[in-house]
């Protein structure tokens, strides 16, 4: 069997000799620039020999704190050939929260984009700070070390083993920090080799998470050109330009476009209206007919076609006109999103699973999906559902446990090999694996952002006017909050509401944009056991309050 390293998947991707270029990147505002695998090649050899010459080595845990940039991905290589580990930091989280990650890895250095990011580990007294505008000196460091040493990077690389840990991801926990998971080299190989190919790629997803990161490596391996978009508010336009074939995306993108699109068809009338309404109608028979793999009698292909022409292709110019099918991962997404979708000839495949088996478990295929269902397990996957029907996986891709917790390791890593998923669900007998419920309370936000509520609830409480919170976002497009207030506290005089606010405000300065509070709501009175919305340890019954207090939280996301 062949090395299963990510140092060996680089090599074979440069042994293919592509012609293609292997990555895009925005020079200037709607200008893309081709860079070929051979400059991506220089540019690794020369950064991990800079590494070398600097003292970084095997083990060694080195942070990255950046934007989708394509210095992330060679820099991230780079590390891997020299056996460094990477600790990537989300580029929106806060000081404390980056000093935390780099602090608990042990890092030796940490690579950031610019001054900003700068600012929030430079007392951390790391032995080795870089800011993107210092890769060059890097690289010309590295290459005068490669012409003194030739064999260096070729030696460490053999050192490298597929048991070897690769990377740190940090994934939130309920009520403490974020655990550290230790992904081996195997681990992301085993996963980006279990994929199919495709030609071209849009990447907006952060690289400090496993979905975005699967797909910077899926790019080297499958050998399909990756365009960088640092910005994901400029995504749609970027699409325009780039023309993908392919969309790994979280639901927040899919959920606006179909807002557009649904608003579109709603405000037309007359003709227009009817022609929307017939494409529709024609699109909902094809989609039926392709989920049970069944094929168009020519009558209905030739009205599909010519409802493409007439209607879909409008849909499908704003993603750029060549989407092959989109990929949704890291929340729910909508059933009636993907139908709608398909409807318009878009397929949006969705795929589960979570940071500790190296991102997907499970995953719909272009030839066989189920809407409503995160797919069948991936090849070389298998899941199962417990007794109390929490979801079970066990492969090659199942993390190597948390860094300095034993203890939690032990607590989703089974002896026989099995990973508890910490979510609920069930297999039906082809397969498909349909998410029912969260079996712990970690909230994942629309646009695929985990956050541990009861750390903000605990922060709000540390104010002596407020009693209890409970923090929302499920699904949603940003958090909210329900909030009591202890009534003595409060002054005499004036609403309460712009001192919640300002207690609010100063949570949010601690917190990650994703975990900041947009909007909150001050419930009349205390949530209680009485009304069995507390259990008698005073922890909050999040489904039942949610229950009782719809309308509050309903109108916290109205426009």
């Amino acid at each position: 069997m062949a090395t299963r390293t990510i140092p060996a998947l680089w090599r074979d991707a440069l042994d293919t000799r592509r012609t293609g270029p292997a990555y895009l990147v925005e020079a200037e505002p709607g200008r893309w620039e081709e860079i070929s695998w051979t400059e991506a090649a220089r540019a690794v050899d020369e950064l991990a020999n800079g590494l070398l010459a600097r003292g970084i080595q095997k083990g060694d845990a080195f942070g990255i704190v950046s934007r989708t940039r394509l210095e992330w991905t060679l820099f991230d290589f780079a590390l891997a050939r020299v056996g460094a580990i990477t600790a990537p930091v989300y580029p929106n989280s806060s000081a404390r929260e980056a000093a935390y990650v780099l602090e608990h890895a042990e890092a030796v250095g940490v690579l950031v984009e610019d001054e900003s990011q700068l600012e929030k580990v430079a007392v951390l007294g790391l032995d080795h700070l870089l800011t993107f505008a210092d890769l060059d000196a890097l690289r010309a460091e590295g290459a005068a070390f490669a012409q003194e040493h030739p064999d260096a990077l070729s030696e460490a690389e053999a050192a490298i083993g597929e048991e070897d840990l690769y990377t740190y991801i940090y994934t939130s926990g309920t009520t403490g920090p974020p655990k550290g998971c230790m992904i081996r080299h195997r681990n992301y190989y085993v996963m980006t080799s279990c994929i199919d190919g495709i030609e071209d790629l849009s990447l907006y997803l952060p690289l400090a998470h496993n979905f975005g990161r699967l797909m910077s490596l899926w790019g080297a391996y499958a050998g399909f050109t990756i365009a960088f978009c640092p910005d994901p508010y400029a995504v749609a336009d970027s699409l325009l330009q780039v023309r993908p074939t392919l969309l790994p995306s979280v639901p927040r993108v899919y959920e606006k476009a179909h807002a557009a699109v649904t608003s579109k068809l709603e405000s037309a009338t007359g003709a227009r209206r009817r022609l929307a309404d017939w494409a529709l109608r024609v699109g909902r028979e094809v989609s039926e007919l392709r989920q049970q793999g069944e094929q168009l009698p020519r009558g209905l292909a030739l009205r599909h076609r010519v409802a493409d022409r007439l209607v879909y292709s409008k849909v499908k110019e704003r993603f750029g006109g060549r989407l092959r099918f989109g990929i949704s991962g890291g929340a729910p997404l909508a059933k009636e999103i993907a139908e709608l979708f398909h409807a318009l000839d878009i397929l949006i495949l969705e795929g589960w699973g979570l940071t500790e088996c190296t991102t997907a478990a499970t995953v719909n295929r272009p030839a066989r999906f189920r809407f409503g269902t995160v797919g069948p397990a991936m090849p070389g996957v298998e899941v199962d559902t417990d007794p109390d029907g929490e979801l079970l996986i066990r492969s090659e891709s199942v993390f190597a446990g948390y860094l300095k917790d034993d203890e939690a390791t032990r607590a989703v890593l089974m002896e026989d090999g099995w990973l508890r998923s910490g979510d609920v669900g069930t297999i039906d007998a082809d397969g498909f694996v349909t998410i029912t419920d969260r079996k712990k309370d970690i909230i994942v936000t629309a646009g695929g952002k985990n956050l541990a509520p009861q750390n903000i609830e605990n922060a709000l409480k540390m104010s002596r006017f407020v009693s209890q919170a409970l923090v929302l976002g499920d699904r949603r497009p940003y958090v909210t909050a329900l909030i009591t207030l202890d009534e003595a506290e409060l002054p005499n005089s004036g609403p309460p509401e712009p001192l919640v606010q300002e207690l609010v405000d100063g949570v949010n300065r601690d917190l990650s944009r994703f975990e900041q509070i947009k909007r909150f709501a001050i419930v009349p009175r205390e949530f209680s056991a009485d009304e069995g919305e507390v259990t008698p340890t005073l922890k909050l019954k999040r489904r039942v309050i949610e229950e009782r207090f719809a309308a509050e939280i309903e109108r916290l996301y109205e426009p």
